[in-house]
């Protein structure tokens, strides 16, 4: 099962970072935090990741073209030009680097990356979030539930997108962005951590299709389902975010890291 990351918005949030380098890239413990992303899936065994590009997307294209030097010892015969590698730490990954566009949307994206993903279930999620969610749990709810398409739900405090949810069935009612109004602790919120059937793929327009059009209509149709995490979630929206986070990375028991 393939896993799509979005990582092409512009972080704005987030400005003193992201205006030398996308949001994904910022770093947590010395690594970007997609890297962290990537190594919780890869700890259940999935490796075969497409990452949406968007805003300083070659950053990230450079971090993987790199990726020997950062974590490996290396050889360098200047006479001969050659690189060898002398310790290999590398992952087992399979990383494609696709253009989604710099102005495209979050659903947008996920259409772009269509052709290689191809007829069959993903992952997705979002390029500023980690969690200790079990993903083989995930997708064996998701399989029972036989929705189009799952998410994981958690309970952080205010400014994201909240839903209603039916306790006995799991399915969403309806589904609202990041309400101006801080929201009770107990609401439900999405955590990203999808499950996704290739029938989502017709929800989607083109590039100016917004990821929340595409849940409500999922809502509408009783095709989004949630699967409830009480566990360890935290995304990177603010510089307070990160500090968080690293701090957490600091004291060496970081709940996201798996592996």
């Amino acid at each position: 099962m393939k896993v799509v990351i979005l990582a092409g918005g512009f972080g704005t949030r987030l400005s003193e970072e992201t205006g030398i380098r996308p949001k994904p890239m910022v770093e947590i413990g010395g690594m970007p935090i997609l890297w962290h992303i990537m190594k919780s899936y890869s700890a259940f065994g999935f490796n075969d990741f497409i990452i949406c590009l968007g805003y300083k997307g070659f950053y990230i294209k450079e971090f993987f073209a790199d990726y020997f030097l950062r974590v490996s010892s290396v050889c360098f015969d200047m006479k001969k030009n050659k690189m060898e590698v002398l310790s290999n730490s590398v992952e087992p990954w399979k990383v494609t680097l696709v253009d989604t566009g710099e102005n495209t949307q979050m659903a947008g994206r996920l259409k772009r990356v269509e052709e290689y993903i191809g007829n069959e279930p993903f992952l997705f999620t979002y390029g500023d979030g980690v969690s200790d969610v079990n993903i083989n749990e995930l997708i064996a709810f998701h399989k029972k539930q036989k929705t189009f398409a799952t998410l994981t739900a958690v309970q952080p405090p205010g400014r994201f997108g909240v839903f209603s949810l039916e306790d006995k069935a799991n399915i969403i009612n309806s589904f609202h962005e990041k309400p101006k109004n801080d929201h009770h602790d107990a609401t439900w919120v999405n955590g990203g951590f999808f499950v996704m059937q290739p029938a989502v793929f017709n929800l989607i327009e083109g590039d100016s299709t917004m990821l929340e059009k595409v849940l409500d209509e999922l809502t509408s149709t009783k095709q989004l389902s949630a699967y409830r995490h009480n566990g360890f979630w935290q995304n990177m929206d603010t510089l307070p975010d990160k500090e968080v986070l690293n701090k957490i990375w600091e004291k060496g028991n970081a709940p996201w890291k798996n592996w």
